[in-house]
């Protein structure tokens, strides 16, 4: 005689479609260690960033950083080899997506000075007076006396913005809005006004503030010929 199939019970249905599909349960604690581990690594970059304000470069030590962010010390060699690959993450996350706006500029429907004032009005906004300002006021003062910091620096922002500014110079001139050719040759003097604001809000805003908007508005007048107004 053969066996009839025999039926399963409603809660055996259920507890089968409850458990869980095979390697589900591998892939789970995966999942939480990489978010665990991520976790941990922004709270090492927050923590390494108060601490490069607050003392500096060179003064700044790993377990400082790894107390602040409340890890072991050793926690953080498995995210960085060293300071310098501390700050340059740093750099990275805080201070590139910042000029690689400039990049990623709409294709230029209005004018170019509309562009570069657009460009240069979030640069303000999104630097001065900021973390990310402070960022940029301690390359500026203690990148000389650590070259690999400065040239990474150097590769990873300024370069970029150079590049990005001399290409809305060329076209600028291409249209006839700026009739100085010469200034693609020294893109720097159309950002000169945003890292002057960097450094004064830090050193001279308490005897004189500054209005860097306003300013940047005299030097755009001086480059693009002052603005009509309708």
């Amino acid at each position: 005689m053969t066996k009839k199939p025999t039926k399963a019970t409603p809660s055996a249905a259920r507890a089968d479609a409850k458990a869980p599909a095979p390697g589900s349960r591998e892939k789970a604690p995966a999942s939480n260690r990489a978010t665990r581990a991520a976790e941990r690594r922004a709270a090492i970059v927050e923590a390494a960033m108060e601490e490069f304000i607050a003392r500096g470069f060179a003064a700044t030590r790993l377990d400082d950083i790894a107390k602040r962010a409340g890890v072991a010390k050793g926690t953080i060699y498995l995210h960085f080899k060293d300071k310098e690959s501390m700050f340059e993450e740093l750099v990275r996350t805080v201070i590139v997506p910042v000029v690689a706006k400039l990049n990623a500029l709409p294709p230029p429907t209005g004018s170019v000075r509309d562009l570069v004032e657009a460009f240069a009005n979030n640069f303000l906004k999104e630097v001065i007076g900021t973390r990310r300002g402070d960022l940029v006021r301690l390359i500026v003062a203690e990148g000389p006396r650590f070259p690999s910091v400065s040239d990474f620096y150097y590769r990873e922002v300024v370069s970029r913005g150079i590049a990005g500014m001399r290409a809305l110079i060329e076209l600028g001139i291409a249209r006839g809005e700026i009739r100085e050719k010469d200034l693609a040759r020294y893109p720097q003097i159309l950002v000169a006004p945003a890292m002057i604001a960097v450094i004064w809000q830090s050193l001279f805003a308490r005897h004189a503030p500054l209005d860097a908007q306003d300013m940047l508005r005299v030097h755009l007048d001086l480059i693009f010929g002052e603005r009509r107004t309708t």
